[in-house]
């Protein structure tokens, strides 16, 4: 069977038995995701020798230490991978729910009603738990799934799928609805782009340069974001300590994922005492820092930033650092360079906080907490299936619900048109 031909396969499969998918129970569906979990958890020796094959081949391949980071299914991110599929569980089914319901002059009712997508296609590179997070979104909301990952966590993603399989026959429920192309070659992702018929929705997850390719092939609708250029503002109010901790939290904790600070703006009232304080602290964890004439002046170590660092998505111990002479520079700057992802603003300042959160158009705008904090996981999602910024039809982290739509519902006594 050539590529084209088994990816149209799966297509098809999968829009087969979303079709009970969008129809099955409620305590199934919890069901299935609850068992999906526990078997996480039970065989994550099984997961890790397959994650071990995948991590090995990275490794000779050369892959950078965010990606093999990205790639590793170590003990805690199979215990939050499950803990997050017992979430999405537990959470209200959004499949039937009336959204709206208004009475007509006519007598008649008309409503609205979430139902699911169809079909959603999965398009990701590196981190084998978006395997289980896509899939068990996707069920919750009533949908089949086509997942197609990364060459480089094909084993990975092949277990976790085929411990979803088994929780979903064990309930009754058709296998097909989750569903992996197997095949690493880029060819089918392109077959996959081009089955409109059969795939409502494509969702990439990974770098720029995959995003873009999705976006500029696909005849399906994509929900994207090309990068994350997260900011961190240090308001002329702000508790010191506290933007430190914040900083060092958000470059330091994980720089390989999108959610990571990119760029700091600090407040010239407070950059003499601010600055020396942070770049010690990132100093000590090797981050690499380059900033505008005004931070050289007060940090001399720090390298010059170039205007294309402005816009740069470094996924590394790199920080561009600007002082900002005040919150509206600040705001400019974001709308000038950002990429609609997840800024935030350190302050004491109540005027200044809401006019933060009025005015950045970003789709995560954060007081006093880390740039970290923009995941479904932590916002109460259970998991994401991405991050959405493009603002049609959802907004930031994508939950059950966002993969949902609504169609109106009419309740008449016999109505006609005059």
């Amino acid at each position: 069977m050539s590529i084209k031909d088994d990816v149209l396969r799966i297509a098809v499969i999968t829009r087969d038995a979303s079709r009970k998918a969008a129809v099955l129970p409620t305590p199934v569906k919890e069901k299935i995701l609850r068992d999906a979990a526990a078997k996480l958890r039970e065989r994550r020796a099984f997961l890790q020798a397959e994650n071990r094959i995948d991590v090995d081949a990275a490794r000779s391949n050369g892959l950078s230490a965010a990606m093999i980071d990205r790639l590793t299914l170590s003990d805690k991110v199979i215990d939050q991978t499950a803990a997050g599929m017992e979430e999405i569980a537990a959470f209200p089914d959004p499949v039937g729910e009336i959204v709206h319901m208004w009475n007509r002059p006519n007598g008649m009712k008309v409503g609205r009603m979430r139902i699911p997508l169809g079909v959603i296609g999965i398009i990701y590179e590196s981190r084998p738990n978006v395997t289980a997070d896509a899939a068990s979104l996707c069920l919750k909301a009533g949908n089949g799934v086509v997942l197609r990952g990364g060459s480089e966590a094909i084993n990975s993603n092949l277990a976790i799928v085929s411990l979803f399989k088994e929780a979903l026959r064990e309930n009754g429920a058709p296998e097909d609805i989750v569903n992996l192309i197997p095949v690493t070659d880029r060819e089918a992702v392109l077959h996959m782009l081009s089955l409109e018929e059969y795939i409502d929705l494509i969702i990439p997850r990974g770098g720029e340069d995959l995003i873009r390719f999705v976006a500029g092939n696909s005849r399906i609708p994509v929900i994207k974001h090309y990068k994350g250029v997260c900011h961190l503002y240090v308001d002329r109010w702000a508790d010191l300590d506290m933007a430190v901790k914040l900083t060092i939290n958000a470059k330091v904790q994980r720089p390989g994922v999108c959610n990571s600070l990119e760029t700091l703006l600090v407040h010239r009232d407070v950059a003499d005492r601010f600055l020396p304080m942070v770049a010690e602290k990132l100093t000590e964890e090797k981050v690499e820092l380059r900033g505008c004439s005004r931070s050289r002046e007060r940090v001399n170590s720090m390298r010059p930033a170039t205007e294309d660092d402005w816009y740069a998505e470094y996924l590394d111990l790199i920080l561009a650092v600007k002082v900002v002479d005040d919150i509206d520079e600040a705001i400019r700057h974001i709308a000038t360079y950002g990429s609609l992802h997840t800024e935030t603003i350190v302050t004491k300042d109540y005027d200044a906080a809401q006019k933060f959160l009025r005015e950045v158009n970003s789709s995560s705008v954060i007081v006093n907490a880390s740039t970290r904090m923009s995941d479904g996981y932590v916002y109460g999602l259970g998991a994401e299936i991405g991050i959405s910024t493009t603002k049609i039809h959802s907004y930031g982290p994508m939950g059950v619900e966002d993969l949902t739509t609504t169609k109106f519902i009419v309740l008449g006594d016999g109505q006609i048109r005059e």
